[in-house]
Protein backbone atom coordinates (compact mmCIF):
# COMPACT_ATOMS: atom_id res chain seq x y z
CA UNK A 1 0.00 0.00 0.00
CA UNK A 2 1.18 3.46 -0.80
CA UNK A 3 2.44 4.79 2.57
CA UNK A 4 1.52 8.53 1.19
CA UNK A 5 -2.47 7.78 1.69
CA UNK A 6 -3.10 4.80 3.98
CA UNK A 7 -2.49 5.16 7.96
CA UNK A 8 -0.49 2.36 9.84
CA UNK A 9 -2.22 0.35 12.54
CA UNK A 10 -0.56 0.18 16.00
CA UNK A 11 1.26 -3.31 16.87
CA UNK A 12 -1.44 -5.83 18.24
CA UNK A 13 -4.47 -3.37 17.59
CA UNK A 14 -7.06 -2.61 15.36
CA UNK A 15 -6.64 0.48 15.61
CA UNK A 16 -5.61 2.99 12.84
CA UNK A 17 -2.64 5.38 13.32
CA UNK A 18 -3.49 8.54 12.29
CA UNK A 19 -1.05 9.11 9.20
CA UNK A 20 -1.15 12.57 9.62
CA UNK A 21 2.84 12.67 7.84
CA UNK A 22 1.63 10.81 4.96
CA UNK A 23 -0.15 13.91 3.08
CA UNK A 24 2.51 16.16 3.99
CA UNK A 25 5.04 13.57 2.16
CA UNK A 26 3.13 13.51 -0.41
CA UNK A 27 3.09 17.31 -1.34
CA UNK A 28 7.00 17.27 -0.50
CA UNK A 29 7.54 14.54 -3.14
CA UNK A 30 5.33 16.32 -5.36
CA UNK A 31 6.84 19.76 -4.64
CA UNK A 32 10.29 18.16 -5.26
CA UNK A 33 9.54 17.53 -8.93
CA UNK A 34 9.88 21.18 -10.46
CA UNK A 35 8.35 20.05 -14.02
CA UNK A 36 4.88 18.12 -12.33
CA UNK A 37 4.54 21.84 -10.07
CA UNK A 38 5.04 23.72 -13.79
CA UNK A 39 2.36 21.06 -15.14
CA UNK A 40 0.06 21.44 -12.33
CA UNK A 41 0.21 25.45 -12.37
CA UNK A 42 -0.66 25.24 -16.21
CA UNK A 43 -3.21 22.80 -15.57
CA UNK A 44 -4.77 25.23 -12.61
CA UNK A 45 -4.44 28.13 -15.40
CA UNK A 46 -6.46 26.73 -17.39
CA UNK A 47 -9.06 24.90 -15.35
CA UNK A 48 -9.76 28.80 -14.47
CA UNK A 49 -9.92 29.61 -17.69
CA UNK A 50 -12.24 27.18 -18.66
CA UNK A 51 -14.88 28.32 -14.99
CA UNK A 52 -14.10 31.81 -16.10
CA UNK A 53 -14.97 31.81 -19.30
CA UNK A 54 -17.74 33.90 -19.34
CA UNK A 55 -16.18 36.75 -17.38
CA UNK A 56 -13.36 36.72 -20.02
CA UNK A 57 -15.58 36.94 -22.80
CA UNK A 58 -17.94 39.40 -21.40
CA UNK A 59 -14.60 41.49 -20.45
CA UNK A 60 -14.10 41.09 -24.05
CA UNK A 61 -17.44 42.12 -24.81
CA UNK A 62 -17.95 39.01 -27.52
CA UNK A 63 -19.75 35.73 -27.27
CA UNK A 64 -18.96 32.44 -29.37
CA UNK A 65 -21.64 32.31 -31.38
CA UNK A 66 -22.35 35.76 -33.29
CA UNK A 67 -21.67 35.95 -36.41
CA UNK A 68 -19.66 39.06 -37.47
CA UNK A 69 -19.60 39.38 -41.52
CA UNK A 70 -18.45 42.67 -41.56
CA UNK A 71 -15.23 41.04 -40.27
CA UNK A 72 -14.49 38.47 -43.29
CA UNK A 73 -13.48 39.22 -46.86
CA UNK A 74 -16.37 37.14 -48.86
CA UNK A 75 -14.82 37.98 -52.13
CA UNK A 76 -11.18 36.55 -50.83
CA UNK A 77 -13.71 33.14 -49.43
CA UNK A 78 -14.45 33.96 -45.93
CA UNK A 79 -10.90 35.28 -45.10
CA UNK A 80 -10.73 37.81 -41.74
CA UNK A 81 -10.26 41.27 -42.87
CA UNK A 82 -7.00 42.72 -41.48
CA UNK A 83 -3.40 40.93 -39.86
CA UNK A 84 -3.33 38.34 -37.54
CA UNK A 85 -6.99 36.77 -38.38
CA UNK A 86 -7.73 40.54 -37.40
CA UNK A 87 -7.00 40.31 -33.89
CA UNK A 88 -7.22 43.77 -32.53
CA UNK A 89 -9.06 45.73 -29.37
CA UNK A 90 -12.26 43.84 -30.12
CA UNK A 91 -10.98 40.45 -31.12
CA UNK A 92 -8.37 39.45 -28.84
CA UNK A 93 -7.23 36.61 -31.06
CA UNK A 94 -8.83 37.66 -34.10
CA UNK A 95 -12.17 35.82 -35.59
CA UNK A 96 -13.07 32.81 -37.30
CA UNK A 97 -12.84 32.65 -41.44
CA UNK A 98 -16.39 32.20 -42.99
CA UNK A 99 -18.76 32.90 -39.70
CA UNK A 100 -16.30 35.97 -38.01
CA UNK A 101 -17.25 34.08 -34.59
CA UNK A 102 -14.53 35.75 -31.90
CA UNK A 103 -12.04 32.97 -31.74
CA UNK A 104 -11.01 33.73 -28.42
CA UNK A 105 -14.51 33.43 -27.28
CA UNK A 106 -14.79 29.84 -28.92
CA UNK A 107 -10.98 29.29 -27.25
CA UNK A 108 -12.16 29.20 -23.79
CA UNK A 109 -15.34 28.01 -23.84
CA UNK A 110 -14.24 25.11 -26.26
CA UNK A 111 -12.01 24.53 -22.68
CA UNK A 112 -14.85 24.27 -20.71
CA UNK A 113 -16.20 20.91 -23.13
CA UNK A 114 -12.85 19.50 -23.80
CA UNK A 115 -11.98 19.62 -19.86
CA UNK A 116 -15.56 18.88 -18.95
CA UNK A 117 -16.23 15.67 -21.10
CA UNK A 118 -12.88 14.59 -20.23
CA UNK A 119 -12.88 14.92 -16.63
CA UNK A 120 -16.46 13.94 -16.13
CA UNK A 121 -15.61 10.56 -18.49
CA UNK A 122 -12.94 9.78 -15.73
CA UNK A 123 -15.26 10.01 -13.04
CA UNK A 124 -17.40 7.35 -14.76
CA UNK A 125 -14.56 5.27 -15.81
CA UNK A 126 -12.86 5.17 -11.96
CA UNK A 127 -16.42 4.60 -10.64
CA UNK A 128 -17.39 1.67 -12.73
CA UNK A 129 -13.96 0.06 -13.04
CA UNK A 130 -14.03 0.45 -8.88
CA UNK A 131 -16.77 -1.05 -8.58
CA UNK A 132 -16.68 -4.50 -10.63
CA UNK A 133 -13.08 -4.57 -10.37
CA UNK A 134 -13.54 -4.45 -6.40
CA UNK A 135 -16.71 -7.12 -6.73
CA UNK A 136 -14.98 -9.21 -8.74
CA UNK A 137 -11.97 -9.85 -6.45
CA UNK A 138 -14.02 -10.25 -3.41
CA UNK A 139 -16.96 -12.20 -5.09
CA UNK A 140 -17.52 -16.25 -5.51
CA UNK A 141 -15.62 -17.88 -7.76
CA UNK A 142 -18.52 -17.86 -10.39
CA UNK A 143 -18.63 -13.73 -10.01
CA UNK A 144 -15.09 -13.45 -10.80
CA UNK A 145 -15.00 -15.34 -14.37
CA UNK A 146 -18.75 -13.19 -15.17
CA UNK A 147 -17.37 -10.22 -14.35
CA UNK A 148 -13.33 -10.89 -15.72
CA UNK A 149 -15.23 -12.12 -18.79
CA UNK A 150 -17.34 -9.04 -19.10
CA UNK A 151 -13.96 -7.06 -18.90
CA UNK A 152 -11.83 -9.08 -21.07
CA UNK A 153 -15.02 -7.89 -23.62
CA UNK A 154 -14.70 -3.96 -22.68
CA UNK A 155 -11.00 -3.71 -22.77
CA UNK A 156 -11.20 -5.81 -26.51
CA UNK A 157 -13.37 -3.18 -27.74
CA UNK A 158 -11.97 -0.50 -30.14
CA UNK A 159 -13.01 2.38 -28.23
CA UNK A 160 -12.70 4.81 -31.35
CA UNK A 161 -14.94 2.42 -33.59
CA UNK A 162 -17.36 1.97 -30.80
CA UNK A 163 -17.48 5.65 -29.94
CA UNK A 164 -18.12 5.97 -33.86
CA UNK A 165 -21.00 3.54 -34.02
CA UNK A 166 -22.82 4.56 -30.75
CA UNK A 167 -22.70 8.52 -31.69
CA UNK A 168 -23.67 8.20 -35.17
CA UNK A 169 -26.92 6.44 -34.15
CA UNK A 170 -28.02 8.46 -31.42
CA UNK A 171 -30.62 11.47 -32.20
CA UNK A 172 -28.93 15.23 -32.29
CA UNK A 173 -31.16 16.38 -30.32
CA UNK A 174 -29.11 14.29 -27.17
CA UNK A 175 -26.76 16.49 -25.74
CA UNK A 176 -23.39 16.08 -27.33
CA UNK A 177 -21.19 17.19 -24.43
CA UNK A 178 -23.37 14.92 -22.29
CA UNK A 179 -23.24 11.86 -24.70
CA UNK A 180 -19.87 11.90 -25.64
CA UNK A 181 -18.72 11.06 -21.77
CA UNK A 182 -21.26 8.49 -21.42
CA UNK A 183 -19.63 6.90 -24.27
CA UNK A 184 -16.01 7.41 -23.15
CA UNK A 185 -16.65 6.13 -19.38
CA UNK A 186 -19.06 3.28 -20.22
CA UNK A 187 -16.72 2.04 -23.18
CA UNK A 188 -13.33 2.70 -21.50
CA UNK A 189 -13.48 1.61 -18.06
CA UNK A 190 -11.79 -2.10 -18.55
CA UNK A 191 -8.42 -1.68 -17.75
CA UNK A 192 -8.43 0.18 -14.45
CA UNK A 193 -11.65 -2.85 -13.22
CA UNK A 194 -8.35 -5.04 -14.30
CA UNK A 195 -5.60 -2.98 -12.13
CA UNK A 196 -8.05 -2.90 -9.11
CA UNK A 197 -8.65 -6.25 -8.97
CA UNK A 198 -5.16 -7.37 -8.97
CA UNK A 199 -4.54 -4.93 -6.47
CA UNK A 200 -7.95 -6.38 -4.13
CA UNK A 201 -6.50 -9.82 -4.29
CA UNK A 202 -3.14 -8.64 -3.34
CA UNK A 203 -4.62 -6.93 -0.23
CA UNK A 204 -6.92 -9.51 0.50
CA UNK A 205 -3.61 -11.88 1.40
CA UNK A 206 -2.52 -9.06 3.86
CA UNK A 207 -2.34 -9.72 8.28
CA UNK A 208 -4.96 -6.89 8.87
CA UNK A 209 -7.73 -7.60 6.32
CA UNK A 210 -7.45 -11.18 7.91
CA UNK A 211 -7.99 -9.90 10.93
CA UNK A 212 -11.08 -7.86 10.07
CA UNK A 213 -12.81 -10.83 8.46
CA UNK A 214 -12.24 -12.98 11.47
CA UNK A 215 -13.60 -10.25 14.02
CA UNK A 216 -16.92 -10.99 12.06
CA UNK A 217 -17.09 -7.65 9.60
CA UNK A 218 -18.93 -8.01 6.56
CA UNK A 219 -17.58 -8.17 2.62
CA UNK A 220 -18.47 -5.02 1.92
CA UNK A 221 -17.40 -3.48 5.01
CA UNK A 222 -13.65 -4.57 4.43
CA UNK A 223 -13.92 -3.43 1.34
CA UNK A 224 -14.74 0.33 2.54
CA UNK A 225 -12.49 0.12 5.44
CA UNK A 226 -9.64 -1.43 4.69
CA UNK A 227 -9.49 -2.36 0.99
CA UNK A 228 -10.66 1.27 -0.98
CA UNK A 229 -7.60 3.27 1.33
CA UNK A 230 -5.40 0.56 -0.07
CA UNK A 231 -6.75 1.16 -3.80
CA UNK A 232 -6.03 4.69 -3.74
CA UNK A 233 -2.93 5.54 -4.83
CA UNK A 234 -2.96 2.74 -8.00
CA UNK A 235 -6.33 4.52 -8.74
CA UNK A 236 -5.61 8.16 -8.27
CA UNK A 237 -2.20 7.19 -10.51
CA UNK A 238 -4.60 5.98 -12.95
CA UNK A 239 -7.33 8.52 -13.15
CA UNK A 240 -4.68 11.18 -13.65
CA UNK A 241 -3.08 9.38 -17.10
CA UNK A 242 -6.67 9.46 -18.16
CA UNK A 243 -7.69 13.06 -18.10
CA UNK A 244 -5.38 13.59 -20.99
CA UNK A 245 -6.06 10.42 -23.29
CA UNK A 246 -9.87 11.26 -22.75
CA UNK A 247 -9.47 15.09 -23.95
CA UNK A 248 -7.62 13.39 -27.07
CA UNK A 249 -10.47 11.25 -27.33
CA UNK A 250 -13.15 13.85 -27.37
CA UNK A 251 -10.88 15.75 -29.83
CA UNK A 252 -10.30 13.31 -32.24
CA UNK A 253 -14.45 12.21 -31.97
CA UNK A 254 -15.09 15.98 -32.62
CA UNK A 255 -12.66 16.44 -35.81
CA UNK A 256 -14.29 13.14 -37.31
CA UNK A 257 -17.65 15.17 -36.66
CA UNK A 258 -19.71 12.74 -34.71
CA UNK A 259 -18.51 14.84 -31.06
CA UNK A 260 -19.71 17.93 -30.11
CA UNK A 261 -21.98 19.48 -32.56
CA UNK A 262 -21.61 23.41 -33.57
CA UNK A 263 -22.84 26.38 -32.46
CA UNK A 264 -21.11 24.76 -29.10
CA UNK A 265 -17.40 25.14 -29.34
CA UNK A 266 -14.49 22.01 -29.18
CA UNK A 267 -11.38 22.17 -29.88
CA UNK A 268 -11.75 19.00 -31.78
CA UNK A 269 -14.30 20.33 -33.92
CA UNK A 270 -12.18 23.83 -34.50
CA UNK A 271 -10.13 21.95 -35.77
CA UNK A 272 -12.25 20.30 -38.04
CA UNK A 273 -12.93 23.16 -39.91
CA UNK A 274 -9.08 24.71 -39.61
CA UNK A 275 -7.61 21.87 -41.83
CA UNK A 276 -8.57 24.12 -45.01
CA UNK A 277 -7.71 27.45 -43.63
CA UNK A 278 -3.99 26.89 -41.75
CA UNK A 279 -2.64 29.09 -45.01
CA UNK A 280 -4.97 31.69 -44.70
CA UNK A 281 -5.35 31.89 -41.41
CA UNK A 282 -2.87 30.41 -39.97
CA UNK A 283 -3.94 30.71 -36.08
CA UNK A 284 -7.34 29.24 -36.60
CA UNK A 285 -5.11 26.42 -36.98
CA UNK A 286 -2.33 26.80 -34.40
CA UNK A 287 -4.48 27.75 -31.30
CA UNK A 288 -6.65 25.23 -30.89
CA UNK A 289 -3.99 22.93 -31.68
CA UNK A 290 -1.65 24.52 -29.15
CA UNK A 291 -4.36 24.58 -26.59
CA UNK A 292 -4.95 20.79 -26.66
CA UNK A 293 -1.09 19.90 -27.24
CA UNK A 294 -0.14 22.24 -23.79
CA UNK A 295 -3.21 20.35 -21.97
CA UNK A 296 -2.13 16.93 -22.66
CA UNK A 297 1.41 17.51 -22.27
CA UNK A 298 0.87 19.39 -18.86
CA UNK A 299 -1.96 16.50 -18.04
CA UNK A 300 0.26 13.82 -18.68
CA UNK A 301 3.37 15.07 -16.89
CA UNK A 302 1.13 15.94 -14.02
CA UNK A 303 0.08 12.40 -14.16
CA UNK A 304 3.58 11.07 -14.17
CA UNK A 305 4.56 13.37 -11.03
CA UNK A 306 1.49 12.04 -8.99
CA UNK A 307 2.24 8.78 -9.56
CA UNK A 308 6.24 9.19 -8.65
CA UNK A 309 4.85 11.12 -5.42
CA UNK A 310 2.38 8.30 -4.50
CA UNK A 311 5.04 5.11 -4.98
CA UNK A 312 8.43 6.58 -4.41
CA UNK A 313 10.20 2.67 -4.93
CA UNK A 314 10.37 3.04 -8.19
CA UNK A 315 12.93 6.23 -8.11
CA UNK A 316 14.34 4.49 -4.90
CA UNK A 317 15.37 1.04 -6.68
CA UNK A 318 16.58 3.04 -9.79
CA UNK A 319 18.83 5.11 -7.17
CA UNK A 320 19.98 1.92 -5.59
CA UNK A 321 20.62 0.15 -8.46
CA UNK A 322 22.62 2.68 -9.65
CA UNK A 323 24.37 3.06 -6.52
CA UNK A 324 25.29 -0.90 -6.15
CA UNK A 325 26.04 -1.36 -9.71
CA UNK A 326 28.59 1.81 -9.14
CA UNK A 327 29.92 0.02 -5.81
CA UNK A 328 30.47 -3.34 -7.18
CA UNK A 329 32.17 -1.60 -10.51
CA UNK A 330 34.49 0.83 -7.65
CA UNK A 331 35.37 -2.92 -5.81
CA UNK A 332 36.44 -4.56 -8.85
CA UNK A 333 38.98 -1.48 -10.04
CA UNK A 334 39.97 -1.87 -6.54
CA UNK A 335 40.68 -5.18 -6.09
CA UNK A 336 42.61 -5.11 -9.80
Amino acid sequence: MSEALVATRAPGTDTPVPGASGARQFWRRLRAQRAALVAAVVVALLVLVALAAPLLTALEGQDPTTYHPSLIDSARGGVPIGSFGGAGAGHWLGVEPQTGRDLFARLVYGARVSLGVALAATVVQVSIGVVIGVASALGSRWVDQLLSRITDVIVAMPLMIMSLALLAIVPSSFPRPVLVTLVIGLIAWGNIAKIVRAQTLTLKGLDYVSAARLSGWGTWRIARRELLPGLAAPVITYAALLVPMNISVEAALSFLGVGVKPPTPSWGQMLTSADVWYQAAPQYLLLPAGALFVTVLALTVLGDGVRTALDPRAASRLRVGTGRKSESGTGKEETA
